[in-house]
């Protein structure tokens, strides 16, 4: 057996989801970190959370594509 040098899952899309108690299905909120960076985003939807996500996968691609390990925008997110 050979052992392949990219880990199937990346620790730079580590993250820990952490909901409000007070949150509902209808009304998903709360917070999330990246374990990596420790940058860390409250939500107040679910819109917001994947926004999230997609915004820090996107800046992970941009940082790659630069060569730098860019992991945050100008307006704070991810």
């Amino acid at each position: 057996m050979s052992l392949k040098r990219e880990p199937k899952y990346r620790s730079r899309r580590a993250y820990v989801f952490k909901v409000r108690s007070d949150a509902t299905s209808d009304a998903l909120a709360g917070r999330l970190e990246n374990l990596v960076t420790g940058i860390q985003l409250e939500f107040e939807s679910g819109q917001e959370l994947l926004q999230s996500i997609a915004s820090d996968l996107d800046a992970e691609i941009r940082g790659r594509k630069s060569g730098l390990d860019s992991c945050s925008t100008d307006d704070g997110r991810f």
